[in-house]
């Protein structure tokens, strides 16, 4: 869809030429002969640009841009004068316009002002757009994984990314539907076109008609001024529905027209909004259930579900583990600034032989915490939670029954200007010597005894200079 600019002069034969040059140049337009009439034309559509006279009858050009704005600041404003001066040119540029041009036109002079004027636009909507992604990001990597299954994805990609298709896609919580929808998205035709992912869970039923569709001035208490909403803001890109199966059913039928018609209202609207917007769909759910026990439309699923990808569990590709473990593994050593040196292997077979109810999200956090909490130079099973390596929770280091173990009580009264880090050490070092003695002196046998690998026990036992 090509930017729609509205024409506002009190001469005829100046909206005409102007329309004229501007649908030469593939713009829509909009044409009105007063400030009173552009102003009704503005509260009942949405214009990328205004091209408005400074003189005339009635609205002066003036008091026009300055109602403009205070219905919707975002729109750019250019000013057209025959009285070219500097207190003409300060008060236009104070009131908010972007520039101003002076009769009679030099053709090229005006379509290379209309150009910049729309690229500062379009560049402020992507630093909004930049903004908002990087708020609303998910915690873990980029599309990972040599398993078959990420093949026969990756081929899909492959085959949709420059077409028009809507796509639904599938999965547990954490398995990366996002990241399959960006990689749609930036790998595809569309890559330099917004993208604008939404939780449809996430906002309030009340705020999310207006959130998607954007709402008119005056259109409820509160709207102050006409507001775009997300539909318009992916136009010629992709919008994500994230969790499609929360959203009402009374939206549900909206979103419907939008898909069978490629235009909508906005809240309080009377003018039709057409957009060309590429859906990708997503749900952590059983939608076939949902759409059994009627809270989800059928004829919608079948709209939005044109071809669908399922993304399977970590637990079903646990041949990518590695991959994973590895690319999150860089990241959040560079991150937090440690400089360990890998995974141990122990660590490693902790980590594919867990079933992730979390899913990729899970593996990203349970690295995060171990490059957090590890001092060795790799990775090691210790740093890893309990219920990773098999073991029943409060038997780590601190619980009751190594507490027990160790014959030791801790005291619940803490005395002032306690040394936390030199009493925690001095506490390992107790339960290593009482493991030593009750093994015998034998090594492995308290390794065993504590739960640890020989390996880091050796490490644990070199660590407080224990022979």
């Amino acid at each position: 869809m090509k930017e729609k600019i509205l024409i506002v002069d009190d001469e005829k034969g100046i909206r005409d030429f102007l329309e004229i040059m501007l649908k030469k140049e593939g713009y829509k337009t909009a044409a009105a002969a007063s400030g009173e009439e552009a102003i009704k034309l503005f509260n009942n559509s949405s214009y990328d640009l205004v091209i408005s006279d400074v003189r005339m009858k009635g609205m002066g050009g003036i008091e026009l841009l300055k109602s403009i704005k205070e219905i919707n600041p975002e729109t750019v404003v250019l000013m057209i004068t025959a009285y070219a001066s500097v207190d003409t040119a300060i008060d236009a540029m104070k009131a908010g316009a972007y520039d101003y041009i002076t009769k009679p036109f030099k053709v090229d002079e005006v379509k290379h002002i209309i150009r910049n004027a729309l690229d500062k636009k379009r560049l402020e909507t992507e630093n909004i757009l930049l903004k908002r992604e990087l708020k609303t990001k998910h915690a873990f990597g980029n599309l990972i994984g040599t398993s078959s299954r990420m093949f026969e994805i990756y081929d899909i990609i492959k085959r949709v990314k420059d077409t028009k298709t809507n796509i639904f896609i599938t999965g547990e919580s954490g398995t990366g539907k996002e990241l399959v929808a960006r990689a749609i998205h930036y790998e595809g035709i569309r890559k330099d076109k917004p993208f604008v992912p939404i939780n449809c869970g996430a906002i309030p039923e009340n705020l999310l008609e207006s959130e998607l569709f954007g709402y008119q001035k005056g259109a409820f208490t509160g709207a102050a001024a006409n507001k775009s909403g997300l539909f318009e803001v992916a136009n010629e890109g992709t919008i994500f529905l994230d969790e499609i199966t929360e959203l009402p059913i009374q939206l549900q039928v909206k979103l419907l027209r939008v898909i069978q018609e490629r235009n909508f209202r906005r809240v309080g609207g009377i003018e039709d909004i057409s957009v060309d917007v590429r859906i990708i769909a997503a749900s952590n759910k059983g939608i076939a259930k949902e759409v059994k026990e009627g809270r989800f439309r059928e004829d919608l699923f079948y709209r939005l579900n044109v071809i669908p990808i399922h993304m399977p569990p970590l637990r079903e590709r646990k041949e990518d583990i590695r991959f994973l473990a590895e690319h999150f593994f860089e990241k959040h050593t560079k991150e937090i600034g440690k400089d360990i040196k890998g995974i141990s292997r122990e660590a490693m077979d902790y980590l594919e032989s867990y079933s992730y109810p979390g899913n990729i999200r899970e593996l990203e956090n349970i690295i995060e915490r171990a490059v957090a909490l590890e001092c060795a130079k790799l990775i090691l099973p210790e740093s890893l939670p309990d219920y990773v390596r098999g073991l029943p929770p409060n038997a780590s280091i601190g619980g009751q029954e190594i507490v027990e173990t160790a014959g030791q009580i801790i005291n619940p009264q803490i005395p002032s200007g306690l040394n936390l880090e030199k009493n925690i050490e001095d506490y390992e070092r107790g339960i290593l010597l009482d493991a030593l003695k009750k093994s015998g002196g034998v090594k492995k046998k308290a390794a065993e005894l504590l739960g640890l690998s020989f390996r880091s026990m050796r490490y644990k036992l070199d660590k407080y200079g224990i022979e």
